[in-house]
């Protein structure tokens, strides 16, 4: 009785640490994004940085290689994709009155027609004309950005500065890697080591799955929408696209608002039903290879988060601690997954959980059930 009290104490430092590390993070939430942001983009870049030493290559050379990678893919990326949505961006604004009067006269007429539901929109004519005139004096993406951060000379300072570390910290990140996980590995009580190790382990394997291969479906959904409604002829096709693309990070919510979106867009560009069900097919086909062939290849099944888990942990952590807590949200997520499993899989072994199983059979039998 009184080790199992004793080691039950045991736990309670690791507990206690735990509290005040969230704490910490808590208080330090606004300087702590640019370092999280690296940390996820050197834990990206580990992997390829170990197969790069595998051919003799010095561990400094290989993370100069990955590192030029990354920064090559993410310029091109922005350099190419800004000026394309923003020239969508300017297209939906100015046919913002045409979508809102195929709603008003089309759609919700049909619905309430269909299924007997009076539906009204409000009048919004002064809404989007407001919305319109200010785009135009804003000028487009870049410069609204501009002038919400040169509105404040020390907002201006701390993006540019958080920007700037981002790449040097990943740098640096990326090069000791190794070393960190080690030195942290060493500071595990010998006793606790296997448990953790296995524990550590399985949160590898998991993070893994999840964020480099829900980046790679993510890309490569929003990749199949764009190619796929372009070919059907959507003048919004990028910008549909790239946003069901990046919503597939929640399972289904991405199709859903991306076909409803792109669904309301070709009636209102063509006002036919043959290029709807053509697009109505393109999110069939992407949604078809999602689930047979890109998150069985690229993701797998060791993940198990529901979406509405997922949805849960993004909302709590912008919530808790902003947008640090949205890039925390689902790592954090997986390995508290992976220590609830552990922690269910301890509570079927204990004596409480068997206890009362056998109790229950006892009693089963002595009444006669």
């Amino acid at each position: 009785m009184s080790t199992e009290h004793h080691s039950s104490w045991e736990h309670w430092p690791w507990v206690l640490f735990m509290l005040l590390s969230g704490w910490i993070i808590w208080l330090l939430a606004p300087i702590l994004t640019p370092f999280v942001a690296s940390a996820l983009l050197a834990y990206l870049g580990d992997p390829l940085v170990d197969r790069l030493e595998r051919y003799k290559l010095s561990r400094t050379v290989a993370v100069i290689i990955v590192f030029m990678l990354m920064t090559m893919i993410m310029v091109s990326l922005l350099l190419g994709l800004i000026p394309l949505l923003e020239s969508q961006l300017n297209y939906l604004i100015q046919r913002l009155p045409a979508y809102v009067a195929w709603l008003r006269d089309t759609a919700l007429p049909w619905f309430t027609t269909r299924f007997n539901i009076d539906l009204t929109l409000p009048e919004s004519d002064s809404l989007l004309i407001l919305i319109q005139d200010h785009w135009r004096s804003a000028g487009g993406v870049a410069t609204t950005i501009l002038n919400s951060l040169s509105k404040s000379g020390l907002v201006l300072v701390g993006w540019l500065v958080n920007l700037a570390l981002i790449p040097v910290v990943t740098f640096y990140l990326l090069r000791d890697w190794d070393v960190l996980i080690e030195n942290i590995r060493s500071l595990i009580p010998k006793s606790m080591q296997v448990t953790v190790g296995q524990l550590a382990g399985e949160s590898d394997q998991v993070l893994g799955a999840f964020i480099r291969g829900q980046l790679l479906v993510m890309l490569a959904l929003g990749v199949i929408y764009v190619i796929g409604l372009w070919m059907v002829g959507l003048k919004l096709a990028l910008l549909i696209g790239v946003m069901a693309g990046l919503l597939s990070i929640v399972p289904y919510l991405g199709t859903i608002i991306g076909i409803l979106a792109a669904l309301i867009a070709a009636m209102v560009q063509f006002g036919d039903w043959q290029h709807t069900a053509l697009v109505g097919l393109v999110f069939i086909i992407g949604q078809s290879l999602e689930g047979m062939l890109l998150t069985p290849m690229l993701v797998g099944d060791r993940i198990g988060m529901h979406p509405v888990a997922v949805i849960f942990a993004v909302m709590a952590g912008g919530v808790l601690f902003g947008f640090l807590g949205v890039l925390l949200a689902l790592p954090v997520a997986a390995v508290i997954m992976v220590l609830l499993r552990h922690a269910h899989k301890r509570y079927l072994e204990s004596r409480l959980y068997t206890t009362e199983a056998t109790a229950t059979a006892e009693t089963k039998i002595i009444t006669g059930d």
